[in-house]
């Protein structure tokens, strides 16, 4: 169907052999031809099948597809325009447009295509270039209300002559005509008219296509060039600029066009293409539809940071689509959670200790001894140094991806490795390099994240240093990273996986203390060094670390047999975590002393607390040594929990 048809132009399409022609009105209801009076939706199929029997269509089927609709009221739209074919037969229909020489330009706007740096980068000679090569010239004109005049104004002159006469600004229009207006949108700006040479000059009926003003924007948004003419200059071409992936032949390819047009350069010197949100049911998101959690919702639930952080890791950053589940979000906020995990810890014995921080400054001259520390404190400068790397090569999907695998080695290996060193060391010289180590490490973690967590970071800043803001900080420099440290210690994780996943095999809990290792290696191998061999020793629970050289290295050879020494070691073991677990249930403080009653009447189970007595004692904190007699009064903290299927009888008072 198609507008502006009359009978008269029905007669005339006859007169020219034209065998169809119809129109509709804004309703979609026929006004003239073969069905006039009917409703195009109710008659489609029956045209079709008209056009089939008279020889006009070839073939008929049926596609399933999806049909726009307004997304308002979810009513079928329907285009309405005049083909091309009709226009040729009526050419004084042709309807006049105005265009931007693409064509002229376009050899110069691949070339400057050539400075841009994409991401992903197969965009730039990819889907952006192909959109160059085949661009037609930029029709620019609109026949709309709602949108920027066009400032065109014509007249004719006394030869009957066309002029044109295309304003500048508001001010040269003032000149021209007289008049200052508040709104120079239609229909103020359709009265004002201008004579220049006896010639009166009217604005033309057109307006802007909107993609011209969001193109202009880099120059635009200046007021340029009638304002901040150095602040613009300075300014482009931009650094900066992300859009989701269908602005690449839109906003980023109109920006482009001007630019390159108008300055001869490209508009912007990095661009981020982001794919598409999908819904929880994998369709693009939609208010109809309701296929998506309210973003208020997931952020209340779960932190802005987690949503921010799901979507700045996720293929969305690599100009591919993603489906956005609050499973995900929350998993997310579990992970991240870990850093707060961290920082109570930490809290925890610093206040215990009456630690404090003295240096005000984040100073990493830290000079420990402590295998751990040097290796945390290469981790960290190692994260700072790679995430500076991928996000100046604008990756942030890589960026961020580093954080996690960082914090999950900070929680469960650092602070797991150095627990005791924070509440039991006998060395307070290594226990402040603990302390400083920790701080300066989640400072530094609080810098690197605070574009990506930007209200974790500023919590976890000020908390730690009383600073105003994170983000008034400067980027972290990163310092020295002990290459060979770091790599030993993957060698040492290496193996403890391997020997856990063997404890797993043979369903021996780590509690329970095994005879030795073997592991095969080279001769010179750093792993030899004896502060390593003490972390196999204790993640594994073993007595003896054996070094076999065979020529290849990271072969493991866990000695699974359980001796009977080893069975009543591991029922101590067994009774210091359920003590641990009763401390916590009764809700008493990681300092705190106790007295600590333990009743067997297992043979076994009263040897091990007998041999290991002060080893028990020093990890509950036990004072006066292990009582079994229950019939005080005083005890009101009693549990009775099993160690190897038998069960024992604890009980507690604090002193």
């Amino acid at each position: 169907g198609s507008p502006a048809y009359g009978e008269e132009d029905y007669e005339l399409a006859k007169q020219n052999d034209i065998p169809w022609i119809m129109s509709t009105d804004e309703s979609g209801i026929f006004t003239i031809g073969k069905w006039k009076g009917e409703n195009v939706w109710e008659v489609n199929k029956q045209i079709a099948k008209t056009l089939l029997e008279e020889g006009i269509a070839l073939k008929i089927e049926y596609i399933t597809h999806s049909y726009p609709h307004c997304h308002r009221c979810n009513t079928k739209l329907m285009y309405r325009a005049v083909p091309s074919w009709f226009m040729t037969k009526l050419m004084y229909r042709a309807v006049p447009s105005w265009f931007m020489n693409i064509a002229d330009q376009r050899e110069e706007m691949l070339e400057q295509n050539a400075d841009i740096s994409w991401h992903p980068e197969h965009i730039k000679h990819g889907r952006f270039e192909r959109i160059v090569q085949s661009a037609p010239d930029w029709n620019l004109s609109r026949d709309r209300f709602w949108a920027t005049p066009m400032p065109v104004w014509k007249g004719v002159n006394k030869e009957g002559e066309e002029q044109i006469k295309i304003v500048g600004s508001y001010d040269e229009l003032e000149q021209l005509s007289g008049k200052r207006l508040d709104d120079y949108h239609m229909p103020w700006i359709d009265d004002v008219t201008f004579e220049i040479d006896e010639v009166k000059y009217k604005r033309i009926d057109k307006v802007m296509d909107s993609w011209f003003e969001a193109g202009s924007m880099p120059f635009a948004q200046f007021h340029y060039p009638f304002e901040n003419v150095r602040k613009f200059e300075d300014n482009f071409p931009s650094d900066f600029i992300v859009e989701y992936v269908a602005q690449v032949r839109a906003w980023f390819y109109y920006m482009h066009a001007l630019s390159v047009g108008l300055f001869g350069v490209n508009a912007f010197k990095n661009v981020i293409v982001t794919g598409t949100i999908a819904g929880n049911d994998g369709r693009k998101m939609s208010k109809s539809l309701g296929n998506y959690t309210d973003p208020n919702f997931l952020m209340d639930e779960y932190s802005a940071d987690a949503l921010r952080f799901l979507l700045l890791e996720s293929p969305l950053l690599n100009g591919e689509d993603f489906t956005l589940l609050d499973k995900d979000v929350s998993n997310i906020a579990r992970k991240l959670s870990m850093i707060w995990n961290v920082y109570d810890f930490f809290t925890l014995y610093a206040e215990v200790d009456k630690w404090e921080w003295t240096c005000k400054k984040e100073d990493d001259g830290i000079v420990s001894k402590n295998i751990l520390d040097v290796w945390i404190l290469s981790k960290i400068h190692q994260l700072i140094n790679n995430v500076e790397k991928t996000t100046k090569e604008y990756n942030l999907q890589s960026a961020t991806r580093l954080f996690l695998p960082f914090i999950d080695e900070l929680s469960n290996w650092y602070i797991r490795r150095s627990r005791k060193r924070f509440w039991k060391s006998e060395d307070d010289t290594d226990k402040a390099f603990a302390y400083k180590t920790l701080h300066f490490v989640l400072v530094q973690l609080s810098l690197v994240m605070a574009p990506f967590t930007p209200f974790l970071s500023e919590e976890l800043y000020r908390n730690l240093t009383g600073g105003e803001s994170v983000h008034l900080r400067d980027w972290p420099n990163g310092g020295h990273v002990n290459e060979q440290v770091i790599s030993e210690m993957d060698s040492v994780r290496r193996i403890v996986n391997e020997g856990l996943s063997q404890r797993s095999v043979a369903q021996i809990k780590v509690r329970q203390p095994l005879r030795s290792i073997s592991i095969n290696t080279d001769d010179n191998h750093v792993l030899l060094e004896t502060e390593y061999e003490d972390i196999i020793k204790e993640e594994l629970n073993v007595k003896t670390v054996t070094w076999v050289s065979k020529g290849k290295g990271g072969d493991v050879v866990l000695d699974t047999k359980i001796y009977d020494d080893l069975r009543i070691e591991g029922y101590a073991r067994e009774l210091v975590r359920s003590v641990q677990n009763m401390r916590k249930e009764i809700g008493l403080e990681v300092d705190d002393r106790i007295t600590l009653y333990i009743y067997t009447e297992d043979i076994d189970i009263q040897k091990s607390i007998k041999q290991f007595s002060s080893y028990i004692s020093e990890e509950t904190l036990a004072v006066g040594g292990i009582k079994n007699d229950f019939t005080e009064e005083t005890i009101k903290n009693i549990r009775e929990v099993e160690v190897s299927k038998t069960k024992v009888k604890l009980g507690i008072i604090k002193i």
